[in-house]
């Protein structure tokens, strides 16, 4: 049972465009903090307790360079490596060490370069040719096809969804929309898997400032309070998953979300979902029990139709683009702004309570976060 925490709250953000750059990762994570000082009211860097960096650029000490970079000196420090959802797990570390009260103020910032080395594993080299993300994907794909009949055509809505709504936000990579029918068109990679279902990789960083409630006064007048969170891991291989059509993951670590938050599905008002490719939204959809198992493909294209931003309203990981250690806080911050009720032309009318969906490698690992205003 979790008891006796200190409420922990989001304070300010700053976001870097994704894209190619020549731009090193500290860099860019330096880049993500400025607006942090520039737009945070009595900010400075004696303030911050903790310093978090999100990436899989783990050759560096990035943790220490970025501290000093900032002008930071914090009592605590580290890196947090977890693939996709390193972002999230990132947070998740903040927001631990201000709940116990090992500290009061964190900052959590998330980069990544196109090239990194998390993109192919060693351990997922094991499987030969079929080493890629798209494979898992695709074995996604055709056990979801296999038990609910999803068709081509559903993935492509959710592509063509979520590269429409990137086209009001000012940091994604895409700079146009790809149609449905271009969707449909687009190369085949595998059987079921088209380049458009692919999130692309990209450079790009994402920083968050967090607080307690016992000091977050001096720093804002509207916070974000994060009131749930839930991560679980289940194995490294996701051939050990015991049922390809649904993220299993998820499901568990939603769970757990709901109830430290005393929130359920029909509540959530927007939410951000790991679409790394089109089916995982599809699937996460259902794991999260936003809809009825095999009910997602409808509920997608439903949204397509009547341009309804409550699922991915930034465009996704398809539309926004996959720095991998930014990812999970782009997410986090898009929800707070939501929340705030900041987000411009993405804003989803009344928006109290947001969900943040972030997994990694098949879903053997899933982080969900609620937050509510």
């Amino acid at each position: 049972m979790i008891c006796n925490l200190r409420k922990v709250g989001i304070v300010s953000s700053g976001l870097t465009k994704f894209a190619k750059t020549e731009v090193s990762v500290e860099s860019l994570m330096i880049s993500s903090i400025k607006p942090i000082f520039d737009n945070t009211k009595n900010l400075s860097q004696t303030d911050i307790d903790v310093v978090l960096t999100s990436t899989n650029a783990n050759e560096k000490y990035l943790a220490s360079i970025v501290s000093e970079l900032a002008g930071i000196s914090p009592k605590i420090s580290h890196s947090v490596e977890s693939l996709c959802n390193s972002g999230t797990n990132c947070i998740v570390s903040a927001f631990s060490y201000i709940s116990s009260g090992l500290a009061d103020v964190a900052l959590v910032t998330g980069a990544e370069k196109s090239n990194s080395p998390g993109l192919v594993l060693n351990w997922d080299k094991s499987r030969g040719q079929y080493r890629h993300p798209i494979y898992w994907s695709s074995l996604f794909t055709s056990s979801h096809m296999r038990k609910h009949g999803t068709k081509m055509e559903d993935l492509a809505y959710v592509s063509a969804k979520n590269h429409r709504n990137a086209l009001d936000n000012p940091y994604s990579y895409f700079d146009r929309s790809y149609s449905f029918e271009e969707v449909m068109r687009s190369k085949n990679l595998t059987d079921n898997v088209r380049l458009l279902d692919c999130s692309m990789p990209c450079d790009g960083a994402a920083s968050i400032l967090l607080a307690s409630e016992d000091v977050i006064q001096k720093f804002t007048e509207d916070p974000v309070w994060i009131t749930g969170i839930g991560q679980r891991t289940l194995s490294a291989g996701f051939a050990r998953s015991k049922n390809l059509s649904s993220m299993y993951s998820t499901s568990l670590a939603s769970q757990d979300a709901y109830r430290m938050s005393h929130s359920s599905p029909s509540t959530i008002d927007v939410a951000e979902v790991h679409d790394a490719f089109s089916i995982c939204e599809i699937m996460a959809l259902e794991d999260l029990k936003l809809v009825e198992p095999g009910k997602a493909a409808e509920f997608v294209k439903n949204l397509h139709d009547t341009n309804n931003k409550k699922i991915n309203p930034r465009g996704g990981l398809l539309g926004t683009g996959h720095p991998l250690g930014a990812t999970g806080i782009a997410q986090t911050i898009e929800s707070y702004q939501q929340l705030q009720g900041t987000a411009g032309k993405r804003q989803v009318e009344k928006a109290k309570t947001a969900l943040i969906h972030n997994m990694s490698a098949a879903a053997t690992s899933s982080t969900v976060l609620i937050l509510q205003s």
